[in-house]
């Protein structure tokens, strides 16, 4: 089989760039090593009831928004079936003192918190003309015609938790602006500014949920590059690259089949290149730096099934800490577990009032899980049953605690740890989001599309920013190595 494109991987990242190439008339295959496609979109049924992996709620999707913009491109906007979480507070940040709501639009954002901090007008005004300058300066964030490069970001290297306090001075407010940063595994001590900008800016500027599953959202894209005569292979794990002349000329399969392609673009953690190369072209200063690179921290998530009619839905995400600060991640304490969690209900086209069923996410370092290391999910032994049957259970006691009944309205629940994504991902560790980027090293840490190999290429989390916008963002980039990237962005501007 020979191709245009061939992608390593059904993530959103690979299946993004399987669109814009299949639309500019490249012939694509992806290459999945499950059957389900979309990486952490993927989605799973239980009990009548559908749940979210990854993308339990999205962002900047109202007219003249970013995010709108490029899902207008994709041809998604009028396809998917959004709700629109609570203008007044799509996250409620909760302390065991006491509760706060983050608002959607800015002004509307900063009046709501001054209710509870009226002496931080100036820090907050300060704080979101900040927050959006950065996101302004990304030229495909703004559509403008400037050429992208991550590195003139001066944002790259301010810490997030930093520039906080030099806006904010009350200390609670610190950490109520911060208190979502379960969307990116916020590290006190490494999450750069640009990262915290990017995604509470679009959050800000609107918040929304997929109804029924973000499943849809994988059809419609693996949908458009079959229809544009694209290619995709599922159960087919790629093992090897074959080189000629110092390019890759082929990836060879798990059953020995060789794919050819003129590009390769890999949505998978750059570590896995260093295992199917031995290309000289792949420096031994690259190959060090990328296996020694950390990544984010996993999640713990508890998926719950409710009674029919017992518990009400509500429109808001819920993080609830157990101690004032919400830099957990960089801070993990297994005494203490869980620090923190996020309910997230799961929005149906069934109920606007009762909710069908709920996500429960904590943190969860993949050190307690290395007795099931070589396992893979589904043989892993009544142990490891247990283990998660007492994780869950204190996470739902802390759940119970804030939420009196909650637990009566359980019909069953089911669980994963960051073992379920390395397995269902190919997430390196179970990481959340993939490599984390660190303020005190944004050069080594910011990995790019362009590699040494001068026809292999690089997208999804790892690359750039995580996150459904930067990952389109990163989708841009990468393919815009293959194809005229202003032509591109003409057409998306368009839209």
């Amino acid at each position: 089989m020979q191709f245009d494109v061939v992608i390593i991987g059904s993530g959103l990242g690979g299946l993004l760039c399987g669109n814009i190439l299949s639309n500019e008339g490249y012939n694509v295959c992806i290459i999945e090593k499950n059957h389900k496609l979309g990486g952490s979109l993927q989605t799973f049924g239980r009990k009548g009831c559908i749940f979210n992996t990854g993308l339990n709620y999205t962002e900047s999707l109202d007219d003249g928004q970013v995010l709108n913009q490029y899902f207008r491109y994709f041809g998604l906007l009028d396809k998917l079936p959004l709700r629109k979480l609570d203008e007044d507070g799509f996250d409620v940040i909760n302390f065991r003192d006491g509760k706060y709501k983050l608002a959607m639009e800015h002004d509307k954002y900063r009046d709501t918190l001054l209710q509870y901090f009226p002496k931080e007008k100036n820090g907050l005004t300060k704080y979101l003309e900040q927050i959006r300058g950065i996101c302004h300066s990304i030229s495909l964030y703004t559509f403008s015609e400037k050429p992208f490069n991550i590195f003139e970001n001066k944002a790259l290297g301010i810490g997030a938790a930093e520039f906080i306090r030099s806006m904010i001075s009350d200390p609670r407010l610190q950490n109520v602006i911060a208190g979502n940063n379960l969307l990116y595994a916020g590290h006190e001590k490494k999450t750069p500014l640009f990262v915290h900008a990017l995604i509470n800016n679009s959050f800000i500027e609107s918040a929304w949920r997929i109804a029924d599953g973000s499943h849809q959202l994988v059809k419609l894209l693996a949908d458009k590059i079959t229809g544009n005569g694209g290619t995709i292979l599922r159960n087919a794990k790629a093992e090897k690259f074959i080189i000629e002349n110092d390019r890759i000329k082929s990836v060879v399969l798990a059953n020995g089949e060789q794919v050819e392609g003129n590009y390769f673009i890999c949505n998978t953690h750059p570590a896995q290149l260093l295992s199917m190369t031995d290309s000289p072209k792949i420096r031994n200063r690259f190959s060090y730096r990328i296996s020694t690179l950390e990544d984010t921290i996993g999640m713990f998530t508890t998926y719950l099934v409710f009674k029919k009619n017992t518990f009400p839905y509500f429109n808001y995400n819920f993080y609830h800490y157990n101690q004032d600060s919400v830099w957990i991640a960089g801070d993990y304490d297994l005494s203490k577990w869980p620090q923190c969690y996020g309910l997230l209900p799961t929005a149906t086209s069934k109920s606007d009032y009762y909710a069908e069923s709920a996500s429960l996410i904590t943190y969860m370092q993949y050190s307690e899980l290395e007795t099931w290391e070589n396992t893979f999910t589904g043989n892993r032994g009544e142990d490891y049953i247990r283990f998660k049957n007492e994780k869950a259970t204190l996470l739902l006691n802390a759940l119970e605690r804030q939420f009196p009944g909650i637990t009566s309205c359980v019909e069953t629940w089911y669980t994963s740890t960051p073992l379920t994504w390395r397995d269902y991902t190919g997430t390196r560790s179970g990481s959340a989001y993939g490599i984390l980027k660190d303020y005190n090293k944004p050069l080594e840490t910011m990995v790019l599309p362009r590699t040494k190999i001068p026809n292999l290429l690089l997208t999804g989390q790892n690359t750039n920013v995580h996150g459904i916008l930067g990952v389109t963002i990163g989708s841009v980039v990468t393919c815009g190595e293959i194809i005229d990237i202003q032509q591109l962005m003409k057409k998306i501007r368009s839209a």
